[in-house]
């Protein structure tokens, strides 16, 4: 392969045959110029990348700082060993960019915030994980402390990367669900939620596994018609809220959880109450 473009010390845009392709390894364009043969055995990653994004991916390779990149490379590497799996080629364009803003604005001193970092946090545990194995090697390789909301960022932008995933969209809207659930929650119930109790970890695992309910169109679980009306006229308090909010998610993003769901959420409900 001939160099047609160095983009930076350890990557270069190759014309191969027909294609345009960008080339990475560690110092692979050290004392190279354009025309320059690359070894293939120096050759860590190739790319190609349709559309706009080789265009793309060629300008932040050649802007950004070269530790931020072999940052975010580290971690892209990293997520696919530990999810065993291939993730979107998009992933090196959007965890890159990402990634070094958010460095940059850290060593500037702003902060960075992540109101859904806690349902992040549940909703995608492998994927928080990989933020959270980021957040060690980022503080070892160029000593910046990241937050845990910053996690979460790295955790969203990986989630969405997976093969057959969910987009960037949809996994953010499923975990504001989730916040704005409790919130109203709180508000109704006239109560504050421990997010690292027993009683919000059990709401929160039940949450999420009624909406992947709802994704795969998969049946709910039946509850027996004598334990219904137990739950409404025992429970009556928790049972009106989980109802009230079940309105206000269907209306709101077309979740459309039936009653025997709402009686079963009505029990966590009950839990936090009497708790």
């Amino acid at each position: 392969m001939r160099i047609f473009k160095i983009l930076n010390n350890n990557a270069v845009v190759v014309i191969d045959g027909p294609q345009e392709k960008i080339v990475m390894g560690k110092g692979i364009a050290f004392q190279k110029r354009k025309n320059d043969i690359i070894q293939k055995q120096n050759i860590e990653k190739i790319f190609l990348l349709h559309d706009n994004s080789s265009e793309k991916f060629q300008q932040l390779l050649a802007t950004l700082p070269e530790e931020h990149i072999e940052l975010a490379e580290k971690v892209i590497s990293y997520a696919e060993g530990y999810l065993n799996s291939p993730l979107n080629d998009h992933i090196h364009i959007a965890l890159t960019d990402h990634l070094s803003f958010a460095l940059e604005r850290l060593e500037q001193g702003f902060p960075i915030q992540n109101k859904l970092t806690n349902e992040i946090k549940l909703l995608y545990k492998k994927e928080y994980e990989i933020g959270l194995w980021a957040k060690e090697e980022i503080k070892k390789e160029i000593g910046v402390e990241i937050p845990l909301d910053e996690v979460a960022h790295i955790a969203l932008h990986i989630h969405t990367a997976k093969l057959g995933g969910l987009s960037m969209s949809e996994s953010l809207e499923r975990a504001t669900i989730l916040r704005e659930f409790i919130e109203r929650v709180e508000m109704k119930l006239n109560l504050t939620i421990e997010e690292s109790s027993i009683n919000y970890q059990r709401l929160m695992t039940h949450l999420r596994f009624a909406l992947n309910r709802i994704d795969q169109g998969s049946e709910f679980e039946p509850m027996d018609v004598d334990m219904m009306e137990l739950i409404k006229i025992k429970y009556e308090r928790a049972f009106e809220t989980s109802k009230e909010i079940a309105k206000y998610l269907q209306e709101e993003y077309s979740v459309d959880l039936p009653e025997t769901e709402i009686a079963y959420i009505s029990l966590h409900l009950q839990r936090l109450i009497q708790k």
